[in-house]
Order: C-alpha cells, then sequence, then structure tokens
C-alpha cells in the first residue's frame, strides 16, 4: 500500500460526512479512495467534494475538506487514493 494520501480530523455522524486534511497530490470528483484504519477499511468513490461548504471539483495538497462516505469513519483514519 502506498503512503496515505491524507487522514480523517472529524465525522459528523448525522451527515454521514467525513471531514479530511489532504497532505499529498489532489483528489477530484470520481477518484477513488480507500478508508484504512487498524483492521477496518473500505473503498468507495468520490461523489461530491465540499471546501468551506462549498461544492469544489478538486482539492489539493492542504486542502481541509468534506466528503460524503458510505460508512462511519474515525478521527485518526488514514485516506489512500486506489
Amino acid at each position: 500500500m502506498d503512503k496515505p494520501v491524507g487522514k480523517v480530523v472529524h465525522f459528523y455522524d448525522k451527515l454521514g460526512v467525513a471531514i479530511v486534511d489532504l497532505e499529498s497530490g489532489g483528489l477530484k470528483v470520481g477518484d477513488e479512495v480507500k478508508f484504512k484504519r487498524g483492521e477496518e477499511e473500505f473503498d468507495q468513490k468520490i461523489e461530491s467534494l465540499q471546501v468551506d461548504h462549498e461544492s469544489v471539483d478538486q482539492v489539493k495538497k492542504g486542502d481541509s475538506f468534506g466528503l460524503k462516505v458510505d460508512k462511519p469513519t474515525k478521527p485518526g483514519t488514514s485516506v489512500y487514493l486506489v
């Protein structure tokens, strides 16, 4: 497995949204990402990205963004580009 591109810093349970700090590279709508923390992991396609409550098509290194997730996830979860 490559090194993670980012890390989950917050999870909004009711919204099903993870807040991710992007530490390297970039992500765009349509990319496939893997969430991994310990033994738990799941893959999903990025369907929407938000920065400061605004929808964006892509994010770059240093951005903090919201991402709708299929499963609950916890802060500290690593995010990989698949």
